[in-house]
C-alpha cells in the first residue's frame, strides 16, 4: 500500500474509495494505511477529522482516490458544526463507487451505526463494512454481529496493526470495473507520457484561527470542500484540491489556523500546527489571510516571519475588507506596512471571502509571484548585472565580486565568489540590483558568499 505520486490516469478518472462512520471508529487509521503514510491526524476521541481529505493510492498496481472523512452524525444528535460534516461525508458518498462504512468489532453494533446503515442502503452505492479493531481471532468473530445492518458480510481489520489490510485491498480493487483494474498490465517499454499534474504549482492557504481560511478556499476550489464554521480550530488537516485554472493546473491548500505554541494545549491542534508549517515549506506560494477587522496582530507577524524564512513567495490577503469602515481603513494598511515591512514588496489584496469580492484578482498575482519563484538567470546575465552594479557603486575597502552563478530556484539562490567578505550593506544593494533587474518582485532571494583562495 502506497501513496501515488503521478499515475497513468488521471485523478478524476480513478475509482474512488470513501471511507466512512460514526465518530472514533478508526476512519483516519485506515486511511493512514491504505495510503502508507501518516497523512490523517489521528487520536482516539471523537470529531478530530471534520474535512474530506482525497489522497491518491494504489494496490498491486491498480491506482485509485481514497477519500477520508469525518465521523457521521444523525440531524438530531449533534451540533451545527456536526451538521456540516455530515453533509461533506454524504457528498463524499455520491462520488464513490466503493463505500467503505466502518464499524467498531470491539464495541459491537450501535443505533448510530444502524441509522448509517439505513441510509447507505438507499444511496444504491456499492457498499463494504469494515469491523475495525478486530486485532485478534476472537475479535474477529465479534464481526457477525454486524450482518444485521444488511450490507452483505463484515470484513474484519485492523488498521492500527495492518492485520489483514491486504485481504481488505484485494476486495476493494475486486469491486472496481474492470477498465479500472486494467490499469495493472502496464507495458514497461511504452514511452511515458507526461504527468501535467506533477508540475502543478502549491498554494497554501495559511493564518491565524478563525480568519476566513476555509472560506477563501471553497471560493478558489468552487465547491465547499473544507467545513466553514465559526468557532475557531474548525480545520485540523492540511486539505489539498487540485484546481483547473486559466493558467493550468493549481493546488490550493487550506490549512489549520495556527496559534502560538503556549497556547496549543490540545495534541490534534499540535499535530495540525505541524502538518500547516509543513505545507508551508512544500509550497511555492503562500496566500497569508489577515482579518481586516482586527488589523495585523502579533501571532500575523510570526507567520509572516514563518513564511518569509521558508524561501516561498507571500501575498498578503486582507479579508472581511467589507467590514471595514473607511476611517479604519487607513489605519489598517499604515499598521500593516509598519508591522509587516520586513516582507518587502509582497502585494496586498482586499477581499470578501464570504461574498468572492475580488477573489478573482488573487490568480494574476499568484502566476507573476510563481513565475518568479521558478526564474532561472543565465550566468552570463547574472554576471552582467553584478559587473554593471559594482562599476556605478564599487564594493567598499576593495570588496568585489569575482564571479556569479544561480545555483538553485525555488527561490531563486545566488552564489557570489568575491575577493573578500562583503558588508551586509553591500549586499543588499547587489540582491536590490538583481531583484529589480530580473523582475523578482517579492519572492524571496537567497544570496550565498563563496570566498575565492
Amino acid at each position: 500500500m502506497s501513496e501515488v505520486e503521478s499515475t497513468t490516469a488521471d485523478a478524476a478518472d480513478l475509482p474512488t474509495v470513501v471511507i466512512i462512520g460514526r465518530p472514533n471508529v478508526g476512519k483516519s487509521t485506515l486511511f493512514n494505511r491504505i495510503i502508507g503514510s501518516q497523512q490523517a491526524i489521528v487520536e482516539d476521541r471523537p470529531g478530530i477529522t471534520r474535512d474530506r481529505k482525497a489522497l491518491e493510492a494504489s494496490w498491486l498496481e491498480v491506482p485509485f482516490l481514497v477519500i477520508d472523512t469525518g465521523g457521521w452524525m444523525p440531524e438530531s444528535h449533534g451540533s451545527e458544526l456536526d451538521a456540516k460534516v455530515s453533509k461533506q461525508v454524504e457528498e463524499a458518498v455520491e462520488t464513490a463507487d466503493v463505500v467503505m462504512f466502518v464499524v467498531e468489532a470491539s464495541v459491537g453494533l450501535t443505533d448510530d451505526d444502524m441509522l448509517i446503515a439505513s441510509w447507505l442502503r438507499k444511496s444504491r452505492r456499492d457498499v463494504m463494512v469494515i469491523a475495525n479493531k478486530a486485532d485478534n481471532d476472537r475479535r474477529e468473530t465479534d464481526r457477525w454481529e454486524f450482518l444485521s445492518l444488511g450490507l452483505g458480510d463484515p470484513i474484519p481489520v485492523s488498521a492500527l496493526h495492518g492485520r489483514r489490510a491486504g485481504d481488505l485491498l484485494d476486495e476493494v480493487i475486486a469491486r472496481f470495473p474492470e477498465e479500472a483494474r486494467a490499469h495493472r498490465d502496464i507495458d514497461p517499454h511504452a514511452p511515458v507520457e507526461p504527468d501535467d499534474d506533477v508540475d502543478a504549482p502549491r498554494i497554501a492557504i495559511v493564518g491565524r484561527p478563525n480568519v476566513g481560511k476555509s472560506t477563501l478556499f471553497n471560493k478558489l476550489v468552487g465547491e465547499d470542500r473544507a467545513v466553514v464554521h465559526d468557532m475557531a480550530g474548525t480545520t485540523r488537516d492540511a486539505i489539498d484540491t487540485l484546481v483547473e485554472t486559466e493558467d493550468g493546473p493549481m493546488v490550493f491548500v487550506d490549512t489549520a489556523g495556527m496559534r502560538r505554541k503556549g497556547k496549543i494545549d490540545d495534541s490534534a491542534e499540535y499535530y495540525s500546527m505541524v502538518r500547516a508549517l509543513r505545507a508551508i515549506d512544500d509550497s511555492d506560494v503562500a496566500l497569508l489571510v489577515i482579518d481586516g477587522t482586527e488589523g495585523v496582530t502579533a501571532q500575523d507577524q510570526r507567520l509572516a516571519e514563518r513564511v518569509d524564512a521558508s524561501g516561498c513567495p507571500i501575498l498578503i490577503v486582507l479579508n472581511k475588507w467589507e467590514l471595514v469602515s473607511a476611517d479604519d481603513r487607513i489605519e489598517v494598511m499604515a499598521e500593516l506596512h509598519r508591522k509587516l515591512a520586513f516582507v518587502g514588496d509582497a502585494p496586498i489584496l482586499k477581499i470578501s471571502a464570504l461574498s468572492g469580492k475580488n477573489v478573482g484578482r488573487l490568480l494574476p498575482h499568484l502566476r507573476e509571484s510563481i513565475a518568479q519563484y521558478h526564474t532561472r538567470v543565465p550566468t552570463r546575465d547574472i554576471n552582467k548585472i553584478i559587473s554593471a552594479a559594482q562599476q556605478r557603486q564599487p564594493g567598499p575597502k576593495g570588496a568585489k565580486v569575482l564571479y556569479a552563478v544561480q545555483g538553485a530556484t525555488d527561490p531563486p539562490t545566488f552564489t557570489l565568489f568575491v575577493n573578500r567578505e562583503i558588508p551586509a550593506t553591500y549586499m543588499r544593494y547587489l540582491e536590490r540590483v538583481i531583484r529589480e533587474e530580473f523582475g523578482l518582485g517579492s519572492t524571496a532571494i537567497k544570496m550565498r558568499v563563496r570566498k575565492k583562495s
